[in-house]
């Protein structure tokens, strides 16, 4: 049973984002699992097991952010921190390009984060296409 082995936080968790990633914006609904719960700032480096340090994540998001909580700005060469789903406002950050279904960080922070976690990966695009057509994107 798949419930066995879910973080027990999940179902807040979840239904806090809305069953969508809290970095790339993903629909779980068309997934065939759940979501990861992801510490924002990883236990490994200090962080804690408290709700407001835990985030879903798709599994793309999840692999690629691992333990990272900052990357280079590829407009400014300069180091700053990821996007942090509890501090930061998705929109204040990032948009959908409408044209090409592309996630364009709009601070130094978002552009960093969708480098960070290569959310414009042509299989993520391409998936996003799809989650349009069927009104789950964005």
């Amino acid at each position: 049973h798949d419930t066995e082995r879910m973080n027990p936080r999940y179902p807040v968790i979840a239904t806090r984002a809305g069953y969508r990633c809290e970095y790339c914006h993903a629909p779980q609904v068309i997934s065939n699992s759940h979501f990861e719960v992801e510490h924002i700032h990883p236990v490994s480096r200090g962080g804690g097991e408290h709700d407001d340090n835990l985030a879903l994540a798709c599994p793309s998001c999840n692999v690629f952010k691992a333990a990272s909580l900052s990357a280079v700005d590829p407009a400014s060469g300069e180091l700053v921190v990821l996007f942090h789903p509890r501090l930061h406002v998705w929109v204040e950050h990032f948009e959908v390009i409408d044209a090409t279904l592309q996630i364009h960080g709009l601070t130094a922070t978002g552009r960093a984060t969708v480098e960070c976690l290569r959310m414009n990966r042509d299989l993520s695009v391409l998936a996003r296409g799809y989650w349009a057509m069927i009104g789950l994107f964005p």
